[in-house]
């Protein structure tokens, strides 16, 4: 799911799963090896020329293995012919997802679709991580924090640190202090979020803690890829997070039951 504002509720289709939507289609085209080549397709069959861009950008290209390894988010090149290139050298066998993250000008509304490509050769399947709470990456130790529960609003935070020093200076990326995808272990339903707050509000500080409000769209096992930005470079810290069923809302007093009373409710 593409996610504009700061909450992502799931919708009752994960996005992602769709190569084609709402008159809009992922074509993959044939390029050199090395460089990955696509269009999006409108509802009038001709390629989309223009978009409105999103975090800075007009497409956001997410590729990863169907084991959930190798990710990527990336930015590619749209040429005047409508047809996006990405230099993308995918060195490991296997079925590759690829999600584009984009909004089409003639209609402003920001759609993901999802398609499979193919790199032969000797396939050998990554197992996944175990679910932990902190992920290590170039020198760095990002700390997750928070419960997702499948159906169910939740917070989190992402706290980065350096040798054991918190991080106060991440610098924007993408107009964001990080990038949130999460994938679903199985089909890899797809979600993407950006924190609340934004760079250089005067509100919002630079570190350690990145905050998200997220909902997961089931039980399960999912893969969290946070992307952030200190020192000029993009890092990407990886987790595995189990996202369980809601703990029960609390509920009030007992008291006698009402024979006449109808049913009066609603679901959290």
């Amino acid at each position: 799911m593409t996610v504009h504002a700061h909450h992502a509720a799931a919708p009752a289709t994960p996005e992602g799963l769709q190569v084609s939507r709402d008159g809009y289609t992922l074509v993959p085209v044939a390029a050199p090896a090395g460089t990955l080549a696509f269009r999006i397709d409108g509802p009038d069959g001709a390629p989309v020329r223009e978009y409105v861009p999103q975090h800075d950008k007009d497409l956001h290209l997410i590729v990863v293995r169907r084991d959930l390894s190798g990710f990527r988010h990336v930015h590619p090149v749209l040429g005047e012919d409508g047809v996006w290139t990405q230099d993308l050298a995918l060195d490991e066998a296997g079925t590759y997802r690829v999600f584009t993250d984009f909004a089409p000008a003639a209609t402003g509304s920001p759609l993901t679709l999802g398609v499979d490509i193919h790199v032969a050769g000797d396939f050998r399947p990554v197992p996944l991580p175990a679910p932990a709470a902190t992920a290590e990456v170039d020198g760095y130790t990002v700390t997750l924090a928070g419960e997702p529960a499948a159906g169910q609003g939740a917070h989190i935070t992402l706290s980065v640190a350096r040798d054991g020093v918190p991080v106060t200076d991440l610098e924007p990326y993408l107009a964001a202090f990080g990038h949130l995808v999460v994938l679903r272990d199985g089909d890899l339903a797809y979600l993407h979020v950006h924190p609340g707050g934004a760079p250089g509000d005067g509100v919002t500080p630079a570190g350690p803690e990145i905050a998200f409000h997220t909902e997961l769209p089931s039980v399960g096992t999912y893969r969290f890829f946070l992307d952030f930005r200190h020192g000029g470079v993009v890092r990407t810290a990886e987790f595995t997070v189990e996202a369980g069923k809601p703990a029960p809302h609390a509920h009030a007093p007992e008291r006698a039951a009402d024979p006449h009373a109808g049913h009066h409710g609603h679901h959290g």
